[in-house]
């Protein structure tokens, strides 16, 4: 029946709130990061795949240079050059 106020319990309950606003913010950063990798694996992917794509459509433009007789070099083209 006192009417005076403990600073130990005010203290502790300062504590106690800092320490779950903490962790609420590790717990946060934790999903921001599980987010943000997953997202990078699915950027690396991609670029792999864009890679294979673009490999296979050099070849394919190198393949109809090398048949076709426009991209042929010629004595008269580089002579004119």
């Amino acid at each position: 029946q006192s009417c005076f106020i403990d600073f130990r319990d005010l203290e502790n309950q300062a504590e106690l709130e800092e320490k779950t606003r903490l962790i609420n913010q590790v717990l946060e950063l934790q999903h921001t990061l599980e987010d943000l990798s997953a997202r990078v694996d699915a950027v690396k992917e991609e670029n792999l795949k864009l890679k294979s794509e673009n490999q296979v459509l050099g070849q394919y433009i190198e393949n109809l240079m090398s048949a076709s007789s426009v991209f042929q070099t010629t004595d008269t083209k580089s002579k004119r050059k």
